[in-house]
């Protein structure tokens, strides 16, 4: 079966990765506007990278849990493209592979002048230069908002390819990932939601599994996967 799915920040929740909290602006105790924006960025990039390290500490110490695992094994039974919201590498130290970040990843580096891209170190600040321009442009390889997500062409066509689609731990709020199942249905997939509560695009799913990704992904799994 060709399945595309979508996973957002409930997936990583119970790794202890904490989540975007949309109903006060406010992520890990500071405004989404001060470190999830290119004008955020052009202010003040050492609160930005500081920002950023922290993340990147804080997933480094994080493992995968059970749905990350689950996810990797329904991989080897069925024909599933994966793609994350999450700028953490749970999926692929859960074990999968070709992981689409749409928003990035806390692994990337990218100069803010000329575009080029590498692998960020743990820790990472204003006067870095890119390793192909020099200058000291350095910035995460993260898809802020205003900014266009990475690999739309490729998430497109796996949604209106699949037979199924799942979402699984995500608010329904971020777009354009929010637009993902109904774009689904409307081209006849059958679509899924797993997650802790019903999205805010819960109508365009056929079904709903409540619950904790823990146990509602390995459950989907198993009932996928005999």
């Amino acid at each position: 079966m060709r399945i595309a799915v979508l996973t957002g920040a409930g997936i990583s929740a119970e790794s202890g990765i904490r989540t975007f909290r949309a109903t006060d602006g406010l992520w890990e105790e500071h405004r989404i506007e001060d470190v999830a924006t290119p004008e955020g960025f052009r202010r003040d990039p050492i609160l930005v990278h500081r920002f950023y390290n922290m993340r990147r500490a804080d997933v480094a110490r994080a493992l995968p849990n059970e749905a990350h695992l689950a996810l990797a094994r329904l991989a080897r039974h069925h024909d599933v493209t994966l793609i994350t919201q999450n700028v953490d590498d749970l999926h692929e130290r859960g074990g999968s592979g070709d992981v689409i970040h749409m928003h990035g990843s806390l692994a990337g580096a990218t100069c803010a002048a000329c575009g080029h891209r590498w692998q960020a170190p743990l820790a990472m600040s204003p006067v870095d230069p890119c390793p192909d321009c020099g200058k000291p442009e350095a910035r995460p390889d993260i898809v802020w908002f205003g900014e266009i997500p990475y690999h739309m062409e490729r998430i497109w066509a796996a949604v209106e390819g699949a037979e199924l689609f799942a979402a699984i731990g995500t608010s329904g709020q971020v777009y354009p990932a929010a637009g993902l199942a109904q774009h689904a249905r409307r081209r006849g997939v059958r679509t899924i939601e797993l997650n802790l509560d019903r999205s805010a695009v819960s109508r365009d799913f056929d079904e709903h599994r409540i619950g904790p990704a823990t146990r509602v992904v390995p459950e989907w799994v198993t009932q996928l996967c005999p």
